[in-house]
């Protein structure tokens, strides 16, 4: 089976697994665990943030930093299509008790103008905004991958009327990769990110969220209320360690969606846009089948890709997966349709 849904299906290498099998570990709730705190302390450096904490999933991480950023009741600036407002359960509201005030923003950043516009003062009536929350890659636009500039000039909007930035940066090594920028030129001018170890970077669990120790005081205080204190989590955040030397590696990731989004292109009936990343949107409408139709022919033909809109196929290209692999897959998805 070629499994092109997500880069979360990776499975830990060898080396994730001897560390996690080696790992020094303690009480993380206490601080104790050394595994935990290398892996925060480097994580950190990373994207140029003064502390950084270790959480289960990325969305744990962005639903603390809406909650540390905000008080209850104010507006969060999001684009429609972000992740915090389609994929994450309406977490904002029920946990935090904030409203979305959603924005249709071209290639999912929002600009100046946008964040100027959207911006609501406090007053008798209002809450206020009090959050901007930006993706890097964006995922449901096709993992594309914003350019530092668009992030600092919605953030310079957004502080210059006292709004703190949160990012959503899953996949920002992704998004550095394909722009060939340092990450923390991506970074640097927000108040908070998260990123993912678990995704392209290929470890089998967890997350990290940074910004300024103040910030990540609070934030530890918020994931223990949401049910995420650690024991001796050094066990999972060794191949978090061992993830961290896999940027690089996400170079390649990102050359075989290349090459599949152009074989899949001459596939009768797919119309596909160049991927920036390593996500493939592929619009099945042409097919003459219904999009269902199509992901239960892949599967019968041993390929595994997700649906992401009426007539919409995602595939993602990741770590376990190879150029034969995308080869053979490109044979299998001619065949099936």
């Amino acid at each position: 089976m070629i499994d092109l849904r997500s880069d979360t299906v990776t499975k830990p290498d060898d080396e994730m697994r001897d560390a996690a099998h080696a790992a020094d570990v303690g009480d993380d709730v206490y601080g104790e665990d050394p595994t935990v705190n290398e892996l925060e302390e480097r994580a950190a450096e990373m994207v140029g943030m003064e502390a950084a904490l270790y959480v289960p999933s990325g969305t744990m991480g962005n639903q603390i930093a809406a909650r540390v950023h905000t008080e209850r009741g104010q507006e969060v600036l999001a684009d429609e299509k972000s992740h915090v407002v389609k994929y994450e359960l309406g977490g904002f509201a029920d946990h935090s008790n904030l409203q979305i005030r959603m924005v249709d923003a071209e290639r999912g950043v929002l600009s100046p103008e946008q964040v100027v516009e959207g911006y609501v003062e406090e007053d008798l009536h209002r809450p206020g905004t009090g959050l901007l929350c930006l993706e890097n890659t964006h995922n449901a636009r096709g993992g594309l991958a914003i350019e530092p500039e668009k992030i600092a000039a919605a953030a310079d909007a957004a502080h210059d009327r006292d709004v703190p930035v949160h990012l959503d940066g899953a996949r920002v090594f992704n998004a550095a990769t394909a722009l060939d920028v340092p990450v923390t030129e991506i970074t640097e001018p927000v108040d908070s990110v998260m990123f993912c170890l678990s995704k392209g970077l290929g470890a089998p669990i967890g997350s990290m969220l940074a910004g300024s120790e103040e910030f990540i005081e609070e934030a530890q205080r918020v994931r223990k209320l949401f049910g995420g204190g650690l024991r001796q989590a050094g066990i999972i955040a060794a191949p978090g360690l061992e993830a961290l030397e896999n940027v690089d590696d996400l170079e390649d990731d990102h050359e075989h969606a290349e090459l599949l989004a152009e074989g899949l292109d001459d596939v009768d009936g797919f119309d596909v846009q160049p991927p920036e990343t390593n996500i493939v949107l592929a619009d099945v409408s042409e097919t003459g089948l219904e999009t269902e139709a199509v992901l239960e022919r892949l599967q019968e033909e041993d390929v595994l890709a997700t649906q992401f809109g009426p007539t919409t196929v995602r595939f993602c290209t990741h770590r376990n997966i190879s150029r034969d692999d995308v080869e053979t897959a490109l044979e299998r998805v001619e065949e099936a349709v």
